[in-house]
């Protein structure tokens, strides 16, 4: 099978988070000749659900689940663009469109790699496909795996289709990610007259205080496989319009990307620390996106690396950077890693992906999938 045409496919389905827009038949229709049992598996408030996707060929181990998603961003401005942005039109030895690399071309050369290798393969395969990556995350991949542990269909391992490449093809593999945390603080004080400061209390000179406390020395200066950990504020608004008044409420957001030093309560206690110094009211709201994790390097990475090094001539850096992806979820259940395209062009005006590339990550997944189901 050659994952160009199915990759085509896909692109036409204009799939913007959380529609579905027939992605995911597509996938069924690539995924049942093949011998795969397909589940669709629909979670969120009625009207609004997104639809999943789980599909499974055989039933003994090792069990080697692949994860993606068929959701894409927004294409943004069209003028941007010089090709329709779900038309998959080739140009110049380019797929062009929405998805292409981020990540609808993964899922494709997944599955042509199935299509090319034996139907007697050892163990089993599995394919768990979210309508909600790009989301909010919340009808996705965390229910899907909720529903295969409820089912007896968690994998023994899970390779994540993220384009991770950086240059070439292979050249990156993502054994863990970067915790994320975003904090919401409302500090308040005493309004009053700017000539008058004594009878009022400024909070915005306690949340300056408080932010100071905060970023002036780093986190940390990184683990074994990690980058330090890094607090960006990331907005102070006291909604003043005045100029001759102290404001009664300051506010401030920050989010926080953390490596395995520290854990979302740890920072949570960091930040009461730095508001407690100022003995003042405040309301300090948080949200864990996910916590660091990390797969640690063994039998299953070094599968992945052996393979990468046979099929795509590089030997690839073990890396944990970027943002979060879905990986986060997974990692509760089994070991996982993510392996994919050169991510150069995700989510910009003129995605694309080069037809040969393509066809070098089915090859690469094929020899992934060989070497992963031979126990």
């Amino acid at each position: 099978m050659d994952p160009v045409p199915l990759l085509q496919a896909l692109i036409r389905c204009p799939s913007v988070t959380p529609a579905d827009a027939g992605a995911l038949s597509v996938l069924e229709a690539a995924l049942q000749p093949l011998g795969f049992a397909c589940t669709r598996l629909r979670f969120g408030p009625e009207g609004e659900e997104v639809e999943n996707l789980f599909a499974r060929r055989g039933t003994g181990s090792p069990h080697l689940c692949f994860a993606g998603h068929t959701d894409v961003v927004p294409p943004g401005d069209l003028a941007s663009w010089t090709a329709d942005p779900f038309a998959a039109e080739i140009r110049d030895g380019l797929v062009m469109g929405r998805g292409a690399t981020d990540m609808k071309g993964g899922i494709a050369a997944w599955i042509a790699a199935i299509a090319s290798l034996p139907r007697d393969l050892p163990g089993s395969l599995s394919l768990l496909i979210t309508g909600d990556e790009e989301g909010p995350s919340v009808d996705g991949t965390v229910k899907v795996l909720s529903w295969m542990a409820e089912n007896g269909q968690i994998p023994d391992v899970c390779v994540v289709g993220e384009p991770t490449s950086r240059a070439v093809l292979g050249d990156t593999i993502k054994i863990g990610r970067r915790g994320s945390l975003n904090a919401a603080i409302t500090l308040h004080g005493v309004q009053g007259h700017a000539a008058y400061p004594q009878r009022a209390d400024n909070p915005v000179h306690r949340l300056v205080r408080v932010l100071h406390r905060l970023t002036a020395q780093p986190l940390d200066s990184g683990s074994e496989w990690f980058e330090p950990s890094t607090l960006q504020v990331t907005s102070v608004d006291v909604g003043n319009p005045a100029t001759n008044v102290i404001p009664g409420t300051a506010r401030a957001k920050l989010n926080i990307r953390f490596n395995d030093l520290h854990s979302s309560t740890s920072l949570i206690a960091l930040l009461r620390a730095a508001l407690d110094a100022e003995e003042a009211r405040y309301e300090l709201d948080t949200v864990c996106s996910g916590e660091s994790f990390l797969t640690s390097p063994g039998p299953f990475v070094d599968a992945l690396v052996a393979a990468t090094r046979a099929e795509a001539g590089v030997t690839p850096k073990l890396d944990t950077g970027g943002g979060t992806s879905d990986a986060r979820f997974i990692t509760r259940y089994c070991p996982v890693a993510e392996l994919g395209a050169v991510g150069a062009t995700m989510h910009k005006a003129d995605e694309s992906t080069p037809v040969e590339e393509l066809r070098a990550l089915a090859r690469l997944y094929a020899g992934v999938i060989r070497r992963l189901t031979a126990g």
